[in-house]
């Protein structure tokens, strides 16, 4: 892999990584389009590294406020809406840290294709719109994070695990959930944001595991390229993410979703 791969796919993972169209869907395009050999899984972990330090710089006020929040719920038995907010993404990475060691070989050998991609891609553009189509039809009823209840923790911490499948889009899954349980826009995209977290931090942890029982070269200076790279991508992406959310919904990632799956079942399959 060249330095220009480096950017361009680090570029791409930091840019899809959180907006609801899915990274796996984009990442199989240059393969499809350029012939480009995979990629490799120190350079997955290098990308991964870099949309955590993403995450945790652009909300890192909110989590020192919920982490000293949930110390004292644990320590003190001290429970307030911040601490109430940390357990809820504890408790939502269950079911997808549970499904993700159970079925990640099934994924592997059987969802992986262009197909399965192409299909999840068009299906759940649909789920989108229909749930800002439920949303909005009861803007009145909408609730913000401090009103979050153990049912939506459980039903988002559910959806999160049909992102397993690829094409879904795992902050676009938990978001439409969110938005058909009640929460407004902002607190459906902060509280899948918050989800990430965990997420991507024990993804990652799994692909250093890995990596450390193979024997692929470590080329250095790129990882560090795609790191920063996708740091930079993916701290731009949330913050211009959250507001285009608020101003004009989900609606252009709908459309594009449906050209993308479209392009790939017409051109790919």
């Amino acid at each position: 892999m060249d330095w220009l791969q480096t950017v361009f796919l680090a570029l791409l993972q930091g840019l899809t990584e959180f907006l609801p169209i899915s990274s796996s869907a984009h990442l199989i395009l240059p393969s499809q389009l350029l012939g480009w050999h995979d990629q490799g899984l120190a350079f997955d972990v290098a990308v991964h590294v870099g949309t955590l330090m993403a995450v945790l710089t652009y909300f890192r006020v909110d989590l020192r406020v919920m982490s000293r929040a949930w110390c004292c719920s644990v320590i003190h038995r001290q429970h307030s809406q911040q601490s109430r907010l940390a357990w809820a993404v504890l408790l939502g990475t269950i079911p997808v840290g549970l499904a993700g060691l159970l079925l990640a070989g099934f994924i592997e050998n059987y969802l992986r294709s262009t197909l399965v991609i192409a299909l999840a891609t068009l299906l759940f553009a649909l789920v989108l719109w229909l749930s800002q189509r439920l949303s909005d039809s009861r803007v009145q009823h909408q609730r913000g994070l401090e009103k979050l209840q153990f049912r939506d923790v459980l039903y988002i911490g559910l959806a999160q695990v049909i992102a397993l499948i690829p094409g879904t889009s795992r902050s676009g899954i938990t978001i439409a959930m969110a938005l058909m349980l009640g929460l407004t826009r902002t607190a459906a995209a902060r509280f899948s944001f918050l989800l990430s977290i965990p997420v991507i931090l024990l993804a990652g942890s799994l692909k250093i595991l890995q990596l450390t029982q193979s024997l692929e070269a470590v080329l250095w200076g790129q990882l560090l390229l795609g790191t920063v790279v996708a740091f930079i991508a993916a701290y731009a992406c949330i913050g211009w993410f959250l507001t285009i959310l608020e101003k004009v919904g989900l609606l252009p990632f709908v459309l594009y979703r449906l050209f993308l799956g479209t392009l790939l079942l017409v051109f790919f399959i």
